[in-house]
């Protein structure tokens, strides 16, 4: 499998209202931490985040979280 694009080394925390989210896994997004399809025709997919509620989330923008889009820390160790 290739490796992302390290987009930072620290997550990025949004207030996300309800709904239905797209996060890049690829790095390779314009539109960070969100996906614009830049991964076509790679072996990335998005990862699809329901937010039930609105809440404060720390997305990954590592790319290497060992819980997808949702960091871990991972970061520390790149």
């Amino acid at each position: 499998m290739s490796e992302p694009t390290i987009i930072a080394k620290q997550p990025i925390v949004l207030s996300l209202e309800p709904g239905t989210y797209y996060w890049c896994s690829c790095g390779k997004s314009a539109k960070q931490p969100f996906c614009d399809g830049s991964h076509a025709g790679t072996e990335f997919t998005p990862e699809v985040i329901e937010i039930a509620e609105k809440k404060t989330v720390a997305l990954c923008q590592c790319k290497h979280s060992k819980k997808g889009a949702f960091c871990d820390g991972s970061h520390q160790t790149l």
